[in-house]
């Protein structure tokens, strides 16, 4: 079966005021659909980031990968390596930490590896959590993914979920999701305000929610001596302390130094960065993220690898739509390292998205794995045509936290470190 039509539709969608050591998310968030279509009429789904360089990267690797064996993920990997080259495509907001030319290859690739799994499930009349292995659970749990943020964006009207600044406001940010989406665990985006008010915002939340697990993530802003002295003063608090400060090298300084384990997005982002954080003890979760670790199988690997090490597992989220939910879901359910609740921007997309209604849905804080074959989801052209459409009218081309910040705060620094 093999590769006859591939189809990348840029896409824009509404983004709150959300608050992060980069600066501050803008109107428009950028995604990239990408549509698989066979000789024999199955089409699979992708979903990817859509800054302009990865796009651009992104249709050339479409327009290569015609003709190719759906089931030839080795070969089509190959195709993506020998296409990008020595290119490097570096994030503007720098949340995912360092770049190289391996990460690039492996975030091209992965759209079209999720599309051609979801190809092989419909074809096998199977559920992609069925070709990674079989469920390990039915439902995976999500957390409640709380940011500091304006009440809407400068010059547009309060959104609907408000403002959250200071502990009361985040503490009524957590009850409005808490109560929308019934999440069993907490995550604090922090790195936004000086450590302590930081603190004081999780100490809000313990009092409030005593019996959630509780994450905090500064996105590496802090120095060395500052993540010591939080991780010290939130000893029992704090389910495991996210990046707090830069590098393999600075975490495992922390990780010695402090009670609860350090979990990483940033300072171990390919397959060449676990060795050294092994032998340094630099992290104890990791978060994975099928959209820049290659896809759903060689995430797998990924998890099968840390399982080794005694390395547990969470999983991390950007700003995405429901292809990307249920592909999330199904690598998942189908992990057994997986034992902390996954991070999800879902509630922040406050309804909008690319797939029909139906497939997904939260209960008690997690999405029971679809139940159709391959991703179980279904594309609304519709609401593709419309947000792309937005992408065309709305002007952002790459996501920029920093400036758009600048624009509204010209002090701003997004330094590492800040504290």
């Amino acid at each position: 079966m093999r590769i006859r039509e591939i189809n990348v539709t840029p896409v824009a969608f509404r983004d709150p005021p959300l608050l992060n050591a980069a600066g501050v998310h803008e109107p428009w968030a950028l995604r990239t659909v990408v549509e698989v279509v066979t000789d024999e009429g199955l089409t699979g789904l992708g979903e990817t980031y859509g800054d302009l360089d990865h796009l651009v990267r992104v249709r050339a690797a479409a327009e290569a990968l015609i003709g190719h064996d759906v089931y030839g993920h080795n070969a089509m990997y190959a195709t993506v390596a020998g296409l990008v080259g020595a290119d490097v495509v570096t994030d503007l907001h720098g949340l995912t930490g360092t770049s190289s030319r391996a990460k690039t290859v492996d975030r091209i690739f992965s759209p079209f590896e999720v599309a051609c799994l979801d190809i092989r499930g419909k074809a096998a009349d199977r559920p992609i959590v069925d070709l990674l292995g079989g469920r390990v659970r039915d439902a995976v749990p999500y957390s409640a993914y709380l940011f500091y943020k304006w009440a809407g964006h400068p010059g547009a009207p309060e959104d609907g979920f408000g403002a959250a600044l200071d502990p009361e406001g985040v503490v009524e940010q957590a009850r409005l999701l808490i109560g929308r989406y019934g999440f069993r665990s907490i995550k604090l985006k922090g790195g936004v305000f000086p450590p302590e008010q930081e603190v004081e915002a999780i100490r809000a939340l313990r009092e409030a929610f005593p019996e959630h697990p509780l994450r905090l993530d500064p996105n590496a802003v802090w120095s060395v001596e500052t993540s010591i002295r939080v991780g010290r003063e939130l000893d029992g608090v704090l389910e495991y302390l996210e990046d707090p400060t830069e590098g393999i090298e600075g975490m495992a300084r922390v990780a010695a130094e402090v009670p609860m384990p350090l979990a990483t997005n940033m300072c171990v982002v390919t397959p060449e960065h676990i060795p050294p954080a092994v032998r340094q003890g630099a992290i104890g979760v990791l978060l994975t993220d099928h959209h820049y670790w290659g896809g759903l199988v060689r995430s797998a690997h990924i998890a099968t690898l840390c399982e080794t090490f005694g390395i547990e597992l969470s999983m991390h989220s950007n700003s995405h739509l429901g292809i990307s939910l249920a592909a999330m879901t199904h690598l998942a359910a189908a992990t057994p390292a997986v034992t902390h609740a996954c991070d999800t921007h879902t509630p922040w997309q406050d309804g909008q998205d690319v797939v029909a209604p139906g497939a997904l849905r939260f209960v008690d804080g997690a999405v029971p794995v679809p139940d159709g074959p391959g991703l179980g989801v279904e594309l609304d052209r519709d609401a593709l045509a419309i947000m792309n459409e937005q992408y065309e009218k709305c002007g952002v081309r790459s996501r920029d936290d920093t400036t758009y910040m600048r624009s509204v705060d010209p002090s701003f620094s997004a330094r590492r470190p800040r504290w």
